[in-house]
């Protein structure tokens, strides 16, 4: 008989036995974020023994209160974001009970940070049209099998492009086609790529803010076991949506604060220089204001019904908003400031391991977010989503969804 998932007092109480065992004044960071690991206090809503207690995700906000109330460190999200919020749900759903075992726990306390290999020069708004290789060990040729043999390890070939935290990561997720006879949504497989291993190499992407948080990574003859692959070979294109909508719900549900975010700067900039101020500006800001806080209560929405299941095609949406509301109120913020928005502090380069969308000063920021539009799936592909998924309507007429991957025209 499954036992019943615990309430929110019960919660509490873990809680509470937690913060009297390990007081966050007295415990070293690293042992306070592994014992709350052990006591199901991590992820609530993860199986018991996984860093969770079978409860209901909503919860996971009880805990965070009460921890937060009380001083206790978090496990950085935002260096160790792909972990959390697109690996470590792709890994429970598809995962062995080793891979649960052996990647979650290392995930969730920041041990090990992850990245995401899906994007190629020639497959990024098109994903599925992706050509980095994995050829099983004595299994078929490139051109035409299945790549399916009898050996255990797969080898790698291939060039994955805008790759964040490549460069600090440890693990990354990889898809890679193993059929090139199939259709292209069908011949890929899923893997979980050691960052370490011999034949990867990174290299730094250099963006408009001087900035090279992206990376592209080159893959040639990267060898990885068959353990490591997650799902069943052919199955990596519905895996991979899995991380996608995961990707798209944390990016566009980041949990903001009122009046946080990038209208903070804008508004704290309004109230602090009335020599600034012009009817017309004040129209705008107003304007953006409210949009910005339809957009964190539809967050906050969101992640409520993500607490019920698993995240749809609404994520799309809320993306889409995050990226125009972003580029809009950068926009104001440097006209609100005039010549002085025009300055910029720093185009030195540098390969940051936190991404800071509201750091640093209106220049950035103005720059940063022209990549929202980009990262994270880009608005045109969300719009198709929303259109197909959300309202229903017709798909837009295509001939390479029913053609071998070989020989689409490339």
């Amino acid at each position: 008989m499954t036992a019943a998932a615990p309430t929110a007092d019960q919660l509490l109480a873990r809680v509470r036995e937690l913060l009297a065992a390990h007081p966050p004044a007295t415990t070293d960071r690293a042992a306070f974020l592994s014992a709350r690991f052990d006591a199901g206090l991590a992820w609530v809503h993860y199986p018991v023994g996984l860093g969770g207690l079978g409860a209901p995700r909503s919860l996971q906000a009880v805990v965070d209160a009460e921890l937060e109330a009380a001083g206790a460190p978090d496990n950085d999200p935002r260096r160790i974001g792909i972990g959390l919020g697109m690996a470590a749900p792709t890994i429970l759903a598809y995962g062995t009970e080793e891979q649960k075992r052996r990647f979650l726990r290392p995930l969730w306390l920041g041990e090990e940070v992850w990245c995401q290999l899906f994007s190629e020069p020639g497959a990024g708004s098109d994903l599925a049209a992706l050509g980095t290789r994995a050829v099983r060990e004595g299994g078929a040729d490139a051109e035409g099998g299945d790549g399916v043999g009898d050996g255990g390890d797969w080898v790698v070939d291939g060039q994955k492009v805008w790759t964040s935290s490549a460069h600090t990561a440890r693990w990354a997720i990889l898809i890679a086609r193993t059929d090139p006879a199939l259709p292209k949504h069908q011949g890929i497989t899923y893997f979980l790529c050691d960052m370490t291993a011999p034949g990867v190499e990174v290299r730094p992407l250099r963006q408009i803010t001087g900035e090279a948080e992206f990376n592209e990574v080159f893959l040639t003859g990267v060898r990885i076991p068959d353990a490591h692959r997650l799902g069943e070979v052919g199955q990596g294109w519905a895996v991979a949506r899995t991380t996608l909508m995961n990707e798209r719900v944390s990016i566009g549900g980041m949990r903001i604060p009122r009046e946080g975010g990038m209208i903070a700067p804008v508004a704290a900039a309004w109230r602090e220089r009335p020599e600034l101020r012009t009817p017309a500006l004040h129209q705008r800001l107003l304007e953006l204001w409210v949009e910005a806080e339809v957009a964190r209560l539809t967050g906050e929405r969101l992640r409520q019904q993500l607490a019920q299941g698993q995240p749809g095609p609404e994520g799309s949406g809320m993306k889409l908003t995050f990226a125009r509301l972003n580029q809009e109120i950068s926009g104001l913020e440097v006209e609100l400031l005039g010549e002085e928005g025009l300055l910029y502090e720093d185009w030195t380069l540098r390969r940051p391991e936190i991404v800071d969308f509201t750091g640093r000063d209106a220049g950035y920021r103005y720059l940063r977010a022209k990549g929202n539009s980009i990262e994270g799936g880009t608005s045109e592909i969300l719009l198709n989503i929303v259109a197909e998924r959300v309202l229903g309507l017709p798909p837009e007429p295509r001939d390479d969804k029913d053609l071998a991957w070989k020989d689409l025209a490339r």
